[in-house]
């Protein structure tokens, strides 16, 4: 708000009410505009969210310099929707920032009027009309580094999280991303509250954009038990947006362990990466369940659609309460699942393993069992003969007892539930949740989703909401950026990106082993019990700004 006689910084939009006061009924209306400063609380220098103005009644923000968003030339509300959002110009040190051109208002649709005013994200510069050519920008519009910044042809799906992870997120992709690389980001907030609103259609849209563009990095996200609908106030116990987000694009979940040398493993004979590759598709996560409170017969009914007799199986004759179950999967499905893990062993030249429960479930485990070995009988036995590699299935039970026992250096294919089970099993053996990574692979090859194999920390983000610091491990969030940038790299020959996503992984490492790590790795070396802060860890944001100042030394840039 200007003060009586004081000088306004640039023309103003004759058709935008200020910040703070109403808009008509019915359309809302947002211009901004920035001389090397935005809008963000003057509390808190890292954080670019803030509540609706309340302050002095209504009064707009404090302005502060542009430290976090130098060279900042406009200011749009984020609404989460998959608009590409491309990263903010940045003034040049020093110079002087002529007076922008006044930037037209936006209106927004009556019925995102409640979510803006909710969540009052601003972010500078993020708005969804393209940037202008760089012959056609003026020189204060241009970035610094920007002739040094990777270019990326084609965009990558960012679907943020929640909680803890998702304040992780954001400083990942604002200090560590896209300083060095020049990337479209068609963003879809997967944040509890958002899912809730758009009634988890926003989850659709980030799984269908990602088969368009064939490339997702995505935050840890939250899925509502009973305590979490209570907490949001949700419409309904909303399904696992991983699990929603797979059965869309199907494929094959692969997590794989970080190895950092001085982080001990609970299971020393491990001296090689061992990755499991998780069905990304049915079973228990598309499985009907129930509970009977009487007695009563269970049965399972198929019906063809050609109109043949149906088919019918008694399941079980309650004499009284109890549940049931009834789950499914598909031979499209399996056969992806096993395409999947045929190319990714060879990819890594590593032998093969598929376990499954086939003496039990001979019917249902028998036919994964029965497809892999046509599939690999036909299209890649040879292929693994040259490269002196195997095919091998186990029963769960016997593969689990030769995992523990072996050194390492396979992929195993597990079953949707074992491999969610056996894949953090395999986590904590190598050391830590928060070295391990997640990638799921289509099965047309090109299509993938990396996202961290953690939760969203809540215990964490507890603490940050009283205001007290935390030493949470970033390092399989920027494994998620990595992985997905790489693969952007792989389908688009761009080796400089490539070798970016490399660095930055080999930073994430040696910053570790140097001895600079959070507090869940310190324990793994000392006890918990015996760590102690800046003597044997650091806190969240001074090892993120540690592998920041790494990276720009990788980059050559100090």
């Amino acid at each position: 708000m200007l003060k009586p006689g004081a000088r306004q910084r640039g023309p103003a939009s004759p058709r935008s009410p200020r910040l703070g006061r109403a808009a008509p009924a019915g359309l809302f209306f947002l211009s901004a505009r920035c001389s090397r400063s935005c809008l963000a609380p003057a509390a808190k220098k890292s954080q670019r969210q803030l509540g609706p103005c309340s302050r002095r009644g209504g009064e707009p923000p404090a302005r502060r310099s542009c430290a976090a968003a130098p060279g900042c030339a406009a200011v749009q509300w984020g609404r989460g929707d998959g608009s590409s959002r491309p990263d903010p110009p940045r003034a040049r040190s020093g110079a002087r920032a002529p007076p922008p051109a006044p930037l037209p208002s936006a209106p927004l649709r009556p019925g995102a009027l409640s979510h803006v005013l909710a969540t009052c994200e601003i972010t500078c510069s993020y708005a969804a009309k393209p940037e202008p050519a760089p012959s056609a920008r003026p020189s204060w519009q241009r970035p610094p580094h920007a002739d040094k910044r990777i270019k990326v042809a084609k965009p990558v799906v960012e679907m943020d999280g929640d909680e803890m992870t998702r304040i992780i997120w954001t400083f990942i992709k604002e200090k560590l991303i896209l300083p060095n690389v020049d990337v479209q980001l068609k963003y879809f907030d997967l944040g509890l509250p958002h899912r809730d609103q758009t009634g988890d259609q926003v989850t659709i849209d980030s799984a269908l954009a990602t088969q368009k563009y064939s490339v997702a990095v995505k935050c840890a996200t939250i899925t509502p038990d009973e305590a979490r609908v209570e907490e949001f106030k949700l419409k309904k116990m909303w399904k696992s947006p991983n699990g929603t987000i797979r059965n869309i694009l199907g494929g094959t979940v692969f997590r794989e362990p970080i190895i950092c040398k001085n982080i001990p493993r609970l299971v020393p004979g491990w001296t090689k990466p061992i990755t499991i590759g998780r069905h990304a598709h049915g079973d228990q996560y598309k499985a009907t369940d129930f509970v009977v409170n009487k007695s009563g017969t269970f049965k399972m009914v198929f019906t063809p659609k050609d109109g043949s007799a149906a088919k019918e199986w008694e399941v079980y004759n309650f004499p009284g309460g109890g549940i049931g179950m009834g789950m499914y999967n598909t031979d499209e499905s399996i056969s992806g699942f096993a395409h999947s893990c045929f190319q990714y062993a060879i990819q890594k030249k590593w032998p093969l393993y598929m376990s499954t429960k086939n003496t039990i479930l001979k019917a249902y485990d028998g036919r994964f069992k029965d497809i892999f070995q046509e599939i690999f009988d036909k299209h890649y036995k040879t292929e693994f003969d040259k490269l002196k590699i195997w095919y091998e299935h186990r029963l769960i039970d016997d593969m689990v007892a030769q995992v523990l026992k072996s050194a390492g250096g396979f992929v195993w294919a597990c079953k949707n539930y074992d491999g969610d089970v056996q894949s953090d099993i395999l986590a904590q053996g190598f050391g830590s949740l928060g070295l391990m990574t997640s990638v799921l692979v289509c099965p047309d090859g090109k299509t993938i989703e990396a996202e961290a194999a953690h939760g969203t920390v809540t215990r964490h983000y507890r603490e940050h909401q009283k205001g007290r610091p935390t030493s949470t491990n970033p390092i399989a969030s920027i494994f998620a950026w990595t992985r997905g940038l790489e693969h952007r790299g792989k389908l688009d020959s761009n080796p400089d990106l490539m070798k970016f996503a490399q660095t930055l992984e080999k930073v994430c490492v040696e910053t570790v082993e140097s001895g600079t790590m959070t507090k869940d790795l310190a324990g793994c070396i000392h006890g918990l019990a015996n760590v102690k802060l800046n003597e044997h860890f650091v806190n969240t944001t001074d090892f993120l700004d540690a592998i920041k100042n790494n990276l720009d030394k990788a980059l050559g840039k100090k």
